[in-house]
C-alpha cells in the first residue's frame, strides 16, 4: 500500500513493524482520519475490520518527533566564517549585522528548507522562534504559516521580539528592534488570525521575546499579561551562558530566573530554550511551576555554553523536550541526529545507565509535546494524532544491530523513510511529497549568498 492519502473513514493498519517504541503497539497501530484508533499487540490483528494496510516489517515505528526550538532563518548562515569559533555573545553580535538584512523572500525559503529538513528526520511538529523584524521583514510569521500549510507540517510558531537595541545597552542593531506597541499589536493580530485551539491543531502561535536582555521589563510583563488573556504559550531563551547570568545581575540586580519570575513568566504556560545554568533551588522552582525546558545539545556544544541538567529538571517536574536550535549554532535541522547528540552529551554528565536511548526518545516525543502544552501528540495511544515516523535500518551503519530501537540512536539514524502527519503521508521513500528538494536547495543557497553579500 503506497497511497499518499487516506479517506476519513478508512481504517489503515500500519502492520507488524520491525520494532516499536511502544510495547503495546508491537503489532502496529490503526489510523482512522487524523487519529490513532487502536494499538495492536504483538502477533495480533486489529479488533475491527480494516480498509487498508501498510507493511511496516522493515521499519522501526516511532511517534512523530517534536522539535521545541529553532530559528529557521539561520539556515541561511550555516558555517559562516566571521562567526566561527565564538561564544554566544560575540557570535550573536557578529551575526546580527547579517540577519538585519533579511527580507521576506529569504525568510520564506529558509523556513521551507528548515521544515523539509526536519520532516525528513522524522519530525512532525516543528517549532520556530523568529524575532528579527526589519523594515523589509514585517509579516515573517505569515510567511511561515503559509509554508507550514503547504508542506502539511504541524507548526508551533512564536512571535519573537526585540525592543532594546545597542543604543540602549542591548545586543541587536537599532534598526531590527521594534516599538513595543507594534510588537503587542502584531502579536494580537497573529493570535487572532492563525492560532488554532484544541486537539489536532496544526498551527499554534506563542509569544516569545528573544531574551530578557533584548526587550524591556515592561514588554516582558505586558507579553505575559497578553499570553494570559489570550491563553497562548510563552517562550524565550534563558540561562544559556554564564555571561547571560552576569549580564542580568548587572542590568537588573537579579539572576535570570528571578527576573523571569518577577515579570510573571514562571509557570506552566512557559517553555525556555537551553536552561543550562540553573542552580538547585532554581531547578526546584522550575519543577514546581511546571516550566518546560527545550534542551539543545548540539548548539550548546558548538557555542561551548555548557551542559543542561536535564535529569534534575525532569525529576523536579519540569517538562524536558528536545530541540535542534538555530542552524547557525547547530548547522543542521535534523532531530533524529539531535537525539544521538543528546544521549552522548547526557552521558558526559550522568552515567550510561541514567541516560538510555528510551529516555531520549521520550524527550523528543512526549517531553517535547508537554513543552508545547499538548497531550494529543508525542505518543501512539488511541485518540492521539496520527503523527508517525518510520525508519528503515538499511544502511551500512545499522548492519549487525540487534536492538532496532536502540540502533536509531547508537548507530545514527538521520533520515526517515516514511512520515505521517494527521493521518496523511508527508514523506514517502525518504522524500517529501510534492517537493522538488534540489530546486529548493538551489533557491535557498542563492538567497543565502545574497544575504552574505549584503553585509
Amino acid at each position: 500500500m503506497s497511497h499518499a492519502y487516506q479517506s476519513h473513514n478508512t481504517r489503515l493498519w500500519i502492520r507488524h513493524p520491525l520494532a516499536c517504541t511502544d510495547p503495546a503497539a508491537a503489532g502496529g497501530v490503526v489510523v482512522q482520519g487524523t487519529r490513532i484508533v487502536e494499538r495492536v499487540a504483538a502477533g495480533c490483528t486489529p479488533s475491527e475490520p480494516i480498509g487498508q494496510s501498510f507493511d511496516a516489517s522493515r521499519h522501526v515505528l516511532l511517534p512523530g518527533l517534536v522539535n521545541t526550538h529553532h530559528h529557521f532563518y539561520q539556515t541561511l548562515t550555516r558555517a559562516y566564517t566571521p562567526a566561527l569559533n565564538k561564544e554566544l555573545f560575540p557570535w550573536l553580535t557578529t551575526l546580527y549585522d547579517v540577519w538585519a538584512n533579511l527580507d521576506e523572500e529569504q525568510l520564506a525559503v529558509a523556513s521551507e528548507l528548515a521544515m523539509a529538513e526536519l520532516l525528513l528526520s522524522g519530525c512532525t511538529t516543528v517549532a520556530d522562534h523568529h524575532y528579527v523584524f526589519s523594515g523589509s521583514l514585517v509579516e515573517a510569521i505569515d510567511r511561515q504559516v503559509e509554508t507550514a500549510q503547504r508542506l502539511g507540517v504541524r507548526a508551533a510558531l512564536t512571535r519573537g521580539s526585540m525592543s532594546v537595541g545597542r543604543d540602549d545597552g542591548g545586543l541587536p542593531p537599532q534598526h531590527v528592534v521594534q516599538e513595543e506597541t507594534t510588537i503587542l499589536d502584531d502579536s494580537r493580530r497573529l493570535i487572532s488570525r492563525y492560532h488554532q485551539r484544541g486537539e489536532g491543531a496544526m498551527i499554534t502561535v506563542a509569544l516569545a521575546p528573544c531574551s530578557p536582555f533584548s526587550v524591556s521589563r515592561e514588554l516582558m510583563k505586558a507579553t505575559a499579561e497578553l499570553a494570559e488573556a489570550e491563553d497562548v504559550r510563552l517562550h524565550t531563551h534563558l540561562a544559556e551562558t554564564e555571561d547571560e547570568t552576569h549580564y542580568c545581575q548587572r542590568l537588573f540586580g537579579l539572576r535570570p530566573l528571578d527576573y523571569l519570575a518577577e515579570c510573571g513568566w514562571l509557570g506552566n504556560r512557559t517553555w525556555l530554550a537551553h536552561g543550562i545554568h540553573f542552580n538547585d533551588e532554581e531547578i526546584r522552582r522550575l519543577g514546581e511551576a511546571g516550566t518546560g525546558i527545550a534542551h539543545c545539545p548540539s548548539s550548546n556544544m558548538v557555542l561551548g555554553s555548557g551542559l543542561c541538567r536535564t535529569l534534575e529538571l525532569e525529576r523536579a517536574g519540569a517538562p524536558v523536550g528536545l530541540a535542534v536550535d538555530g542552524s547557525a549554532s547547530n548547522d543542521h535541522s535534523n532531530l533524529a541526529e539531535e537525539m544521538r547528540q543528546a544521549m552522548l552529551l547526557g552521558r558526559l554528565r550522568y552515567s550510561p545507565a541514567q541516560v538510555g536511548h528510551d529516555d531520549i526518545i521520550r524527550w523528543a516525543t512526549q517531553g517535547s509535546a508537554r513543552c508545547l502544552g499538548r497531550d494529543d501528540i508525542g505518543g501512539l495511544a488511541p485518540g492521539q494524532q496520527a503523527d508517525l515516523a518510520l525508519f528503515k535500518l538499511d544502511e551500512p551503519r545499522f548492519s549487525g544491530a540487534e536492538n532496532a530501537v536502540a540502533a536509531l540512536l547508537l548507530c545514527g539514524a538521520h533520515r526517515a523513510d516514511r512520515v505521517m502527519i494527521a493521518g496523511q503521508w508527508r514523506v514517502i521513500d525518504a522524500e517529501v511529497r510534492n517537493l522538488d528538494l534540489e530546486a529548493l536547495m538551489a533557491r535557498h543557497h542563492a538567497a543565502a549568498q545574497r544575504l552574505w553579500r549584503a553585509v
